[in-house]
């Protein structure tokens, strides 16, 4: 049995404390809760309705959870009773921990002392709740109702979770637990103990930061076997945290992207709004993974079809057009001034006419589709004569007739009463509050019904800034050649001896700098130089003095294309490999993706492919196509350098020149624990 699955589905509860104990007492009443229910107050004699005891010594039994609501000095002794009587869990209400620094940040430590082995969710929590038992150690209003099985959501944020409780979609929701400060009881800790909950369909997180990733991976892990969808909303996150300021890939990426990458490996979708996690996880919940990517979308206006259409373009969804022989098949349920395409504007022709718009709606849906999406705004009067019903009655006999699921979706959340979402819901299909909201929500179904298991992830262990050292890009290449990647051959010479070793060179040169990044910038580069005139003069305009180390190499002139190529250590998340589009104009550009390693070549493709410059590397306007064995074999030998420098930190390849034939580093740069 999980550590928490007394605080699930609890038999018993205490609550310890006023006013905002009343409340959980009541909150639980109002949810049917059927178990015992035990107040502790030192002087009332009742809570509502509830007989209390003085103490926690006083209680009748261990309670399988408890809602700790007093101030913060009395939190850490209440804990210790509860501990000493073998209490499931304990919710802490109190703020004034670790969340005010200072001394709160030893009562913090005290708290979980005084825990022992029994799980505190908090402190400077709002409480949980369990709606499948009616449990609620809430000390406020909430929304939820009872259910048998459903949605759990955990959040950072108590307000946050207050408000999910009150959202009104046709989403049942099996448990909310708010874990505040994270004493004990993590997001993690969490999302392991719902995946083993046969009453948990789907799980939504609000997460500012993880603490155990590894934990949170295995959770993950156990959550796609067990086909349990997971959704994010990820806050609190910024390209500053994870700054090096010498190298340009510190400008791209960050906490942030290494989040993106972690959940987008383990199979959780990240969302970007409080209302776009819970669409999708009411399509997830419902539709659980579609078997593609195929949609089709109806409705009788030309101009929502528009809508759909443009919105879909920029999504990983396909609109397919309809075969000939498919599109003979809807024209003859149509009127002869119906264009039939997809999205389709089958017109009002049909409107009203039940027979019609299910003949219609069955030949539509009839074909190879993974989903089929129907607009429909209903309007606010008049709703029980309403003629919208046929169409949504027509809709669902053909999702059920053809097997495709079906999304009824309003172009505006006004438009979708709550009667239209229950008679979707008890149709089997699912409705959804906006046109956008439902685009986004297929797509991660569709996602989620093509992820794939990956190896464990690769750990990065923290470090210190102040123990950093740069390694530019005399000592830079030589990790790289040490891992066999390619790099332009080369000399290190004083100034007063570059123009000698560049005629042992073979073609034109470049002379650069040593021991500075963005050489460019300084103006301490030179390229495509030809003969020893040039090369002196390239010199002498860098203004160095006679003995300064310059490196001399040959100069490569067949580039397809220039890229960035860049691992680095995120603590807590992983190691990240960054790829775009590089040169002098990487941050202006902004192309870049990123993955956690470890990787392998068809995954190093795939993100290469998704760049918006790869039209570059695959040879445009008829240029050659890059050598794309030998730049992924390039790639994957720069993520080599990790599995033999346990001191690196970060190392940077900027360029890497995919070439027509073979790829090559021609700059780079590491930074190291020093």
């Amino acid at each position: 049995m999980h550590r928490l699955a007394r605080l699930l589905a609890p038999e018993s509860i205490a609550v310890v404390g006023g006013r905002p104990a009343e409340l959980a007492i009541q909150q639980c009443m109002a949810l049917g809760f059927e178990g015992e229910i035990w107040p502790v107050h030192p002087t009332r004699s009742e809570q509502a309705g509830h007989a209390t005891v003085p103490t926690v010594a006083d209680l009748p039994g261990p309670p399988d959870a408890a809602l700790v609501a007093v101030n913060r000095h009395e939190t850490i002794q209440v804990v210790a009773a509860l501990a000493a009587i073998g209490a499931g869990a304990a919710v802490c209400y109190a703020s004034g921990f670790a969340e005010v620094g200072g001394a709160g940040i030893g009562l913090q430590a005290d708290l979980v002392a005084a825990a022992r082995s029994m799980p505190v969710v908090g402190p400077n929590c709002y409480g949980t709740v369990a709606a499948t038992v009616g449990a609620a150690l809430w000390p406020d209003q909430q929304g939820l109702q009872r259910c048998q099985r459903g949605v759990a959501l955990v959040t950072q944020s108590g307000n946050i979770a207050l408000n999910l409780t009150m959202q009104s979609r046709r989403m049942p929701i099996s448990h909310v637990l708010t874990v505040g400060n994270q004493a004990d009881v993590g997001v993690e800790e969490c999302v392991e103990a719902l995946v083993g909950d046969p009453s948990v369909s789907a799980i939504g997180l609000h997460v500012e930061a993880l603490g155990d990733v590894p934990r949170f991976e295995a959770a993950c892990r156990r959550a796609s076997a067990a086909d349990v969808p997971m959704v994010v909303l990820k806050t609190g996150s910024s390209t500053l945290g994870a700054r090096i300021a010498v190298s340009h890939t510190s400008s791209l990426v960050g906490d942030a992207t290494a989040y993106r990458a972690l959940f987008q490996r383990l199979g959780v979708r990240q969302v970007d709004s409080i209302p776009e996690l819970l669409d999708t996880l009411a399509v997830l919940d419902r539709l659980g993974g579609i078997s593609g990517r195929r949609l089709v979308s109806m409705s009788c206006s030309g101009g929502e079809a528009s809508v759909v259409a443009d919105q879909a373009e920029s999504m990983d969804l396909d609109l397919p057009a309809f075969d000939d022989a498919h599109a003979a098949r809807i024209a003859d349920t149509l009127s002869d001034l119906v264009s039939v395409s997809n999205p389709l504007d089958y017109h009002t022709f049909i409107w009203g006419d039940p027979e019609r718009l299910r003949t219609t709606f069955t030949a539509v849906m009839d074909g190879p589709l993974d989903a089929a999406m129907l607009v429909l705004d209903f309007p606010s009067t008049g709703l029980d004569d309403s003629g919208w019903w046929p169409t949504l009655g027509a809709f669902a006999e053909a999702s059920r007739a053809t097997g495709v699921p079906g999304v009824v979706v309003a172009s505006m959340a006004e438009n979708l009463p709550p009667e239209v979402e229950t008679a979707a819901d008890v149709a089997g299909m699912v409705a959804v509050r906006g046109i956008g909201e439902a685009l986004k929500a297929l797509e991660a179904s569709a996602w989620w019904g093509d992820r794939r298991t990956r190896p464990p992830l690769l750990e990065a262990e923290p470090f210190d800034r102040k123990d950093l050292r740069t390694l530019y890009e005399v000592e830079a290449r030589g990790l790289l050649e040490a891992a066999g990647v390619p790099v332009p051959r080369g000399l290190v010479v004083p100034v007063v001896d570059a123009v000698v070793a560049s005629a042992s060179l073979t073609g034109r040169v470049v002379v650069k700098a040593t021991g500075m990044a963005h050489k460019t910038e300084a103006g301490r580069v030179a390229v495509d130089l030809a003969g020893a005139a040039e090369v002196g003069a390239a010199l002498a305009g860098m203004g160095l003095a006679d003995d300064a180390p310059v490196l001399v190499e040959e100069f490569v002139d067949d580039a397809v294309v220039e890229l960035l190529v860049s691992v680095r250590r995120e603590p807590p998340v992983g190691w990240l490999l960054t790829l775009g589009i590089g040169g002098t104009l990487v941050e202006l550009l902004g192309d870049t993706t990123s993955l956690l390693l470890p990787v392998d070549a068809d995954e190093v493709l795939a993100a290469l492919r998704g760049l918006a410059g790869w039209p570059l590397i695959e040879g445009h306007r008829g240029n050659p196509p890059a050598d794309l064995d030998a730049l992924v074999a390039t790639i994957l030998g720069i993520v080599g350098v990790v599995e033999v420098r346990p001191d690196l930190v970060e190392l940077e390849c900027n360029p890497v020149l995919a070439r027509p034939v073979g790829a090559i580093t021609v700059d780079a740069l590491a930074i190291v624990v020093d």
